[in-house]
């Protein structure tokens, strides 16, 4: 059967058209479009054709349809991956992220961090709490032990303009590489006024340690992370895994 090739430049211009004011900010992350109704009428297209264009717009991850509610502009796409914090990674990417700190103090490490940071028994470490704000909410809660004599390096930075990789490497500290677990898991009671959610709430919890080249651990990272805010992606190949997290269209 031939294609209808003028049903097809009709839904990919009007798709072209949508993307193009989402982009510019004409429709907000997290609002919703108008009623599939209002837009087949106001493009002058069949309700048919508007779908194959908002099919299109779902493929490329700008909008998420929800049965019963709507269809919702998606949040930025987040990409992490490279050993660079969470804030170094999306800035990159041209994101504004705002850190806040929530705590810093010099104290003895719980045993389970002692434990993965491989220090002795009593040994202090600097612990960094922070909340990480993205597309205008709260997103990401981290807390970072840093093993001494790392930690009286850099414990008085501004932690709200410089990442804790970068205060690590201003004060002459080269990270080597970083091994990292992350799990789904419900977010706890404890976070759910940072993160402001319900306690409950799907989420990600990410388990870091960070290495010098000769093997010592000098940071135990735990972050929690809103479900709602990313979707983890892998890019396979013979040779190995990438791996990306993206915006779940929340």
């Amino acid at each position: 059967m031939a294609r209808d090739t003028g049903q097809e430049a009709r839904y990919r211009t009007i798709a072209a058209d949508l993307a193009a004011k989402i982009k510019a900010g004409h429709y907000a992350p997290g609002e919703a479009l108008p009623p599939q109704r209002e837009l087949s009428a106001s493009y002058g297209v069949t309700l048919m054709t508007l779908r194959q264009a908002l099919r299109r717009l779902s493929d490329e991850g700008l909008i998420v349809q929800r049965p019963g509610r709507g269809t919702f502009v998606a949040p930025p796409h987040l990409a992490l991956g490279s050993l660079r914090s969470f804030a170094d990674d999306l800035r990159e990417q041209g994101h504004e992220v705002r850190t806040v700190v929530l705590g810093r103090a010099v104290r003895r490490a719980p045993a389970r961090v002692a434990a993965r940071l491989r220090s002795g028994p009593g040994e202090t470490a600097l612990r960094l709490e922070r909340l990480r704000e993205f597309a205008g909410r709260p997103a990401i809660h981290q807390v970072s032990w840093v093993r001494q004599p790392y930690a009286e390096q850099v414990r008085d930075r501004d932690f709200t303009r410089v990442s804790l990789y970068g205060a690590l490497a201003g004060a002459g500290v080269a990270v080597a590489r970083a091994s990292e677990a992350i799990r789904p898991g419900l977010l706890d009671p404890a976070l759910a006024e940072h993160l402001k959610e319900p306690a409950g709430s799907p989420v990600f919890t990410s388990d870091r340690i960070t290495y010098l080249i000769d093997g010592t651990a000098i940071v135990d990272d735990h972050a929690t992370i809103l479900g709602s805010m990313m979707e983890i992606g892998t890019e396979r190949a013979a040779t190995g895994l990438s791996l990306t997290w993206g915006a779940t269209g929340r």
